[in-house]
């Protein structure tokens, strides 16, 4: 595995990069391929098309993980499988070290559907992407910049086993309502920035290199 403390470096659009998603233990869960549109001061904007060849995990029976009952979704074995990335189109913007991603979600015509606020715990780039903890708690918001929270009922159980310590938490729940305030106000990113984005045609669909590389 790289290094996420690697000097910075400035990616070139059209670069292809992996957005990994580490457990609280260091070890791998999803892993998604995805291709630079920008890398400046605001941050990372990757572009994860409908259809991207991705690493999921699974329950070792071949079961969704959210097919369990709550309390035992964090505890259950869990096992990579390839998979796709599956029904909207993804522009995500992830600033470098912010506790959050936002993810333009778009519909196979291309009309945008809504964003998406993925609290994260930002653990750096390497030279092939960035790493980042999922922090379970997040939240959706409407073209309209009406706005909802997300999994607050899995993000409760993952402190209670603790998945998540209670100051991560309270960072995330910050970092969430620090993001209602720019919704609210319709400040960047939701004032209407890249809503009508269209990757290049010229790009291809990012690819899964070979599954002990990308871990």
């Amino acid at each position: 595995m790289s290094s996420p403390t690697e000097p910075r470096r400035a990616w070139r659009p059209g670069d292809e990069l992996l957005y990994r998603f580490r457990r609280p233990d260091g070890s791998t869960g999803q892993i998604h391929p995805a291709t630079v549109v920008a890398d400046d001061d605001r941050g990372l904007v990757c572009w994860v098309p409908a259809g991207t060849a991705i690493l999921g995990t699974r329950l070792s029976d071949g079961r969704r993980v959210r097919d369990l009952p709550l309390a035992e979704r964090f505890a259950a074995r869990r096992v990579h499988f390839r998979d796709r990335w599956r029904g909207v189109s993804t522009l995500r913007l992830v600033p470098e070290r912010d506790w959050w991603s936002v993810w333009w979600f778009f519909e196979p015509d291309g009309a945008f559907r809504n964003w998406y606020v993925n609290l994260e715990i930002p653990l750096g780039r390497w030279h092939g992407g960035v790493d980042r903890i999922d922090g379970v708690l997040d939240l959706v918001v409407t073209p309209d910049r009406r706005w909802s929270w997300k999994d607050e009922d899995e993000a409760a159980q993952a402190l209670a086993v603790g998945r998540l310590t209670p100051e991560q938490l309270d960072r995330l729940r910050a970092e969430g309502e620090r993001m209602i305030a720019l919704a609210e106000a319709g400040r960047f990113p939701f004032d209407g920035t890249w809503c009508d984005f269209r990757p290049d045609p010229a790009w291809p669909v990012p690819s899964l290199p070979d599954l002990a590389e990308a871990r």
